[in-house]
């Protein structure tokens, strides 16, 4: 996996927690599905790359 590739899932996932950990915080709902939603992006691009990788070695 690309570090660049690498940091921007880590990059998505961090930001999905911090968004809902704030909607959580603030009682937004709202706030809080779109963070669980990009954080399970960030996840699955994360696992997919790992399994990129895995295939080429």
């Amino acid at each position: 996996m690309g570090i660049g590739k690498k940091l921007q899932n880590i990059g998505h996932i961090a930001e999905g927690k911090s968004k809902e950990s704030t909607g959580k915080a603030v009682g937004n709902e709202s706030l809080e599905m779109k963070g669980k939603a990009e954080k399970i992006k960030g996840m699955v691009k994360h696992a997919a790359e790992k399994a990129k990788d895995a295939l080429k070695h």
